[in-house]
């Protein structure tokens, strides 16, 4: 059998690069897919739903170095098995894991000068 996924988003958040105790690079990030549609009343329907992405290796460095909170991205890769967990306010939900194989960069990536800009700004005092 062959398990796949395929999801077009934003990024919610810059993405988060570790390294594991090996030295193998991972880059995890969350994507939002958004859906909508007119209801039968004639209103207007939208439903999003969020995906956590983790890259490993070379794709997760290069993801790590070019992505940036907002990114438009396609992932193709496979689910990890949902994991049910409970909200603050006690109703249960389910997160959605993917481990990716591709990550397509389709809208606004972080340039050598967007780089420039944000280690300047991370190296002011204040």
């Amino acid at each position: 059998m062959h398990q796949q996924i395929d999801i077009i988003g934003n990024l919610g958040r810059d993405p988060d690069n570790k390294f594991t105790p090996s030295g193998q690079a991972v880059c995890g990030f969350a994507v939002a897919a958004n859906r909508s549609w007119t209801g039968k009343d004639g209103e207007r329907m939208k439903e999003t739903i969020w995906f956590r992405v983790e890259a490993w290796g070379k794709l997760a460095e290069v993801c790590g170095k070019y992505l940036q909170s907002g990114s438009l991205v396609r992932v193709i890769g496979r689910m990890k098995p949902p994991r049910p967990y409970q909200k603050k306010d006690g109703t249960w939900d389910c997160q959605l894991e993917v481990v990716a194989a591709e990550v397509l960069f389709l809208g606004k990536t972080r340039t050598a000068e967007s780089e420039q800009s944000a280690q300047t700004e991370s190296e002011m005092p204040f």
